[in-house]
């Protein structure tokens, strides 16, 4: 929060849009008799590809925000974007400092113990050998890895790599801290820890953004949920509410209820997500009264 108490605005997007350019094998038939040349000397028509469509919104100090959808959705683009690592075709990111974004891919050194890359990490966020010192005792104990901790990182799980990724990544104690589908790995004790963990930086007036395609650990971790489908916002609300509509929709599209699911997203992209049977029963009698 801000000296007065108040929440204040820590990411601005406004009207982003991002197009990639990426390979068409319907488009290479389209080349008709100069394919073969051109496939030859290893050319391949490209077509424009929108991964996000004028997405805006604005996240706030103290909230933790699940951005939820399938993969393909746009939701991993759009915090490329805000972590600074891709820049928008169209539109602006705006951020009141500079977000750490935790990823199960983040680079660590595989040839390297668990506590050596630690040091690196801290070190290249700019920590001083003293607050190095003090600093990882406490990654030490965040990320529960024992005896381990000594062992290069390429003996370990994806759980235990996971949890030392998130481990140094809020040993800065970032303001704005932005999390790809981490928490998705480890056990149930290694995500209890996690979240207290994200509770201590929203309570210090961070922000957390946590992408992940699980309705349920947004339902569980966060205060608020933005459901990204096809580029677009369908719908930014109470996570809880958010959440569950975009689950009741997933399972729909599993189950192959394609005309349920597109009512489903009709419902939510006007501001009135469905998010259980029950109201799909409600709807669907009021659809034939």
């Amino acid at each position: 929060m801000g000296r007065s108490g108040e929440a204040y605005p820590t990411v601005v997007v406004e009207a982003v849009t991002r197009t990639f350019q990426v390979p068409s094998l319907e488009a290479e038939q389209d080349l008709g008799p100069v394919k073969g040349a051109m496939t030859r000397v290893g050319w391949r028509p490209k077509v424009p590809l929108e991964a996000l469509k004028g997405v805006s919104f604005t996240t706030h100090s103290g909230e933790a925000i699940g951005v939820i959808g399938r993969n393909g959705s746009g939701k991993s683009t759009l915090l490329r974007l805000i972590a600074g690592l891709d820049v928008p075709t169209s539109g602006s990111v705006t951020t009141t400092s500079t977000p750490v974004l935790l990823g199960v891919n983040a680079a660590l050194q595989p040839e390297l113990s668990g506590l050596d890359n630690a040091r690196l990490g801290l070190l290249a966020m700019g920590f001083t050998p003293e607050q190095l010192q003090r600093t990882i005792v406490k990654i030490t104990e965040q990320a529960d890895l024992g005896r381990a901790i000594h062992r290069p990182m390429k003996t370990y799980s994806s759980g235990m790599g996971a949890r030392l990724r998130f481990a140094i990544a809020t040993a800065a104690e970032p303001e704005i801290l932005l999390i790809d589908e981490a928490l998705a790995t480890g056990d149930d004790a290694s995500r209890e820890r996690a979240e207290r963990r994200m509770e201590e930086i929203r309570e210090r007036a961070g922000t957390v953004l946590l992408v992940t395609h699980s309705g349920k650990t947004v339902e569980e971790t966060c205060s608020r949920a933005i459901w990204v489908n096809d580029g677009i916002i369908v719908h930014d609300g109470p996570a809880v509410e958010t959440a569950r509509a975009y689950r009741w929709w997933a399972w729909n599209i599993a189950q192959g209820e394609t005309e349920v699911a597109d009512r489903l997203l009709a419902e939510a992209l006007r501001g009135s997500p469905v998010t259980d049977r029950r109201s799909r029963r409600r709807t669907a009698v009021k659809e034939q009264g």
